[in-house]
């Protein structure tokens, strides 16, 4: 293990979910999303491991497509 954590901002979600700034919002306010690392003045940082978890976890109605490349 390198000892780098991969991060993930709002925006980095947004790149990976698409659809609306306010469909990412509604998200990361769902209860079993998981919880922000840490709350910066700019905004909330999650461990992408666990939201790539948790998207693989979604069921397929929930429609976020696999993980684009880049």
């Amino acid at each position: 293990m390198s000892g780098d954590l991969a991060l993930m901002g709002v925006t980095e979600i947004h790149r990976r979910v698409g659809g609306s700034r306010g469909r990412v919002r509604n998200l990361v306010l769902r209860k079993d999303f998981p919880e922000p690392v840490v709350v910066l003045r700019q905004g909330r940082v999650w461990l992408e491991d666990e939201v790539e978890a948790w998207i693989r976890a979604l069921p397929a109605a929930e429609n976020v497509p696999s993980r684009m490349a880049g």
